[in-house]
């Protein structure tokens, strides 16, 4: 395995001053990770840069559902429900371990309403060619409450039965920069893009400058073509092309709220409605099982958008709707998240009814920003703006097979059977190997082995997160290396200290560096679990 190490920040800032790069991508997010790869696999040049880390915005705050978007096809978005359930099956090839089967119950409180979703059902699976043992199957109510006992007797008339994906956006996120990274792209974390270049009435590059707490590396970096992957700060960055910019997005804001797997047993992903008749999922994972999402407007785009009562409620009025025994309360919420999304705005449209369509726009200097879209159909998005970068650059390629050729990771022939060979050769529980196969797919034994015989813990992970996967901070490895702030009982700040410590050997901190990490993550969390307070 190739490492992705990015500590000697200096030479990254110098290459990137040096070279003149055939595309420079704004933004570390899905959308720009997949194009980097994308335009990189083509042969062409590329920079990809982030002012944060890649996929600390809207990239891992998502439901972590890789899902064809059945309710699109009541807004009549074909095209989007055709291509993002045939996207699946590209990712399920591409990065096994990060495409997960994941067993679905779509509720329905009346024979009418079960045979409706039987209809949408089979639309969907002829739309995205969904295999037959993956196709989906009527629940009664009795079959309902024997496959999940939890849900309150008599509460609906059945249910149908199907399959997605459950993936892990934050490391999808991470394996399309480093497979860019692999194939000669130069990628950066924490590098602010500044200030546009504009020559000739031509955008030429940017001023981009660190953002790491005591660093003062900047470059300037020119390209021939560039890109605005920037997601929710989309509209800031085209400002910077053009102060005039009419802004375009309309900003949207997801939470989701985590509680004991212990409270709530679960053993399907169950899809309910909400009070407003929005649906709800409730997804189990691990020790938690998590409920999203919420859709409201929003106004900022925030790295940590606010989590009010309001949201929480919503989410658990929702569960005690459908589920029996003792009924949830704030007091059981061990985990929130909270995200923003950037759709293209649509006046006088509710928030779950803007279209998830992806669009190109150009700016009146020649800089291309991209909008909108679905985390499911990412790749198949870059592809084609890959495609036109490359024409408009006049540089001959054929198209890559980026929807066979495997991430990082994902070069794994049968995914039961790796798990098990793991689980026999270190020892490990059924659960366990899969939650490393998960972080680390193929990998997995050469990030055991660097523990030395070890239980691999939270210090050789946060080790593993900066010599393997541009780990730069703190909050990188406990929110999207490890998800442990989403996914650990007391959201991982039992980790932190044994993390940071290791973190600070490999990263050259001192102790108030380390002092500092940890108390960035500690009040990350208390202002995610502050809107408890307020019951």
């Amino acid at each position: 395995m190739t490492g992705f190490d990015l500590r000697n920040r200096q030479a990254i800032f110098n290459r990137l001053e040096a070279e003149t790069f055939d595309v420079l991508i704004i933004g570390g997010g899905i959308t720009g990770a997949g194009l980097a790869r994308e335009v990189a696999m083509r042969g062409l040049t590329c920079a990809l840069v982030e002012a944060s880390d890649f996929a600390a915005g809207t990239s891992s705050r998502s439901s972590k559902l890789v899902h064809g978007g059945l309710r699109y096809l009541a807004q009549g978005d074909f095209g989007v429900v055709r291509e993002a359930s045939r996207e699946r099956a590209a990712l399920r090839q591409i990065a096994p371990h990060l495409a997960r089967v994941n067993p679905m119950l779509v509720t329905a409180r009346s024979r009418k309403e079960q045979w409706i979703i039987k209809a949408g059902l089979i639309a969907f699976e002829k739309l995205g060619r969904v295999a037959k043992n993956e196709r989906h199957r009527m629940v009664s109510a009795a079959q309902l409450q024997e496959i999940e006992p939890a849900i309150k007797p008599g509460r609906f008339a059945g249910a149908c039965h199907y399959y997605e994906y459950l993936t892990d956006d934050a490391r999808l996120t991470l394996a399309n920069v480093q497979d860019a990274a692999l194939h000669g792209a130069v990628t950066v974390n924490y590098a602010r893009a500044t200030k546009a270049i504009i020559e000739q009435n031509t955008i030429t590059g940017f001023e981009v400058q660190s953002t790491l707490p005591g660093e003062t590396l900047g470059a300037t970096i020119k390209a021939k073509q560039l890109i605005n992957a920037a997601g929710p700060w989309v509209d800031a960055l085209r400002s910077l092309e053009d102060a005039d910019a009419a802004k375009r997005l309309i900003l949207t804001k997801g939470i989701h709220a985590c509680v004991p797997r212990s409270r709530l047993p679960l053993n399907n992903t169950v899809t309910m409605r909400g009070p407003d008749g929005r649906n709800v999922f409730v997804v189990p994972k691990g020790d938690i099982v998590y409920f999203g999402t919420t859709d409201t407007f929003y106004a900022d785009a925030d790295y940590w958008p606010t989590i009010t009562f309001s949201d929480i409620a919503y989410l658990l009025e929702s569960g005690n709707d459908t589920f029996g025994g003792n009924q949830l309360t704030p007091a059981d919420v061990c985990g929130l998240w909270s995200g923003v999304r950037p759709l293209l705005g649509e006046e006088g449209k509710a928030p779950s009814d803007i279209s998830r369509k992806d669009e190109i726009l150009e700016g009146p200097h020649g800089m291309i920003s991209i909008a909108g879209g679905k985390l499911t159909a990412y790749r198949k998005m870059a592809a084609r703006l890959a495609d036109q970068i490359a024409k408009r650059l006049g540089h001959p390629c054929d198209t890559p097979p980026t929807d066979t050729l495997p991430l990082p990771g994902g070069d794994i022939a049968d995914l039961a059977q790796f798990e098990a060979s793991l689980a026999q050769q270190f020892g490990l529980s059924s659960a366990q190997a899969t939650k490393l196969t998960t972080s680390y797919g193929a990998h997995a034994a050469a990030a055991l082995a660097t523990a030395d015989g070890a239980p691999f813990g939270p210090a050789h992970e946060a080790r593993y997160a900066v010599t393997h996967e541009g780990a730069q901070r703190l909050e990188d490895w406990w929110v999207r290396r490890s998800g442990r702030a989403w996914y650990d009982l007391d959201g991982g700040i039992s980790a932190l200290d044994e993390a940071a410590t290791a973190m600070a050997a490999q990263l050259d901190w001192d102790d108030a560096r380390k002092a500092s990490e940890i108390k960035t993550a500690q009040d990350a969390r208390t202002a995610m679990m502050a809107a408890l307070d307020e019951h």
